[in-house]
């Protein structure tokens, strides 16, 4: 715990930046009717019956420091999708970087073996050399500040009925684009100083 802490404590440095990274689920939900818009005088209405269109995966990616994020909207959660979307930061959000520091959960997608699955080993080798893991232990992944963009996609974005995968990837790429417009770097408070007293009970006895 205490490392991602520090991680959090660093200074600034666009050629090593801290980026935390987190996916969630969106279930897609067509309506088997058209819903009636808001008139005045009455609210909208939806009617109760859907039809379910299978589970699509979101990765975010945040770097806290800028408040500016990175989405992707795939059909499956697996390693090698996964893979892809840390090229993706390796090569398109972040090329100049040297190195860039990835925080994440113990996931079992989130490993350095997932590039090898998806790319040929030279390639895989290339992705791993310019990426640091670092997991945030067991039962702790709200130490991952994705948690929180997530958090506020799902509320501005994901509270309503979506039926098809292209519609979620459009519905997606524009809300991070109004986010990115004017983005709020995230003022982390929790330190490691607060964590040895609130957390005290985490840490080994020293009695006796």
């Amino acid at each position: 715990m205490e490392h991602v802490l520090d991680i959090y404590q660093s200074p600034y440095d666009p050629a090593r930046p801290v980026v935390c990274v987190d996916e969630t689920s969106k279930q897609l939900v067509e309506h088997t009717r058209v819903p009636l818009p808001v008139q005045p005088g009455s609210v909208a209405c939806v009617d109760d019956e859907y039809v379910r269109g299978g589970v699509a995966n979101i990765f975010m990616a945040v770097e806290p420091m800028t408040g500016t994020c990175v989405t992707k909207v795939t059909e499956h959660r697996a390693c090698v999708d996964f893979a892809h979307f840390m090229r993706e930061l390796c090569d398109v959000q972040y090329p100049n970087a040297k190195s860039i520091v990835v925080v994440l959960d113990n996931l079992s997608t989130h490993s350095t073996g997932a590039l090898y699955a998806a790319f040929e080993p030279a390639e895989a080798h290339r992705i791993a050399n310019k990426i640091e893991f670092h997991f945030t232990p067991k039962h702790g992944s709200w130490l991952n500040m994705a948690e929180i963009e997530l958090s506020l996609l799902s509320r501005q974005c994901l509270d309503r009925r979506i039926a098809t995968l292209q519609q979620l990837a459009k519905e997606i790429a524009a809300w991070t684009v109004r986010h990115n417009t004017d983005p709020a770097p995230i003022r982390w408070r929790f330190t490691t100083a607060d964590a040895r007293i609130k957390l005290l009970r985490l840490y080994p006895s020293r009695a006796g």
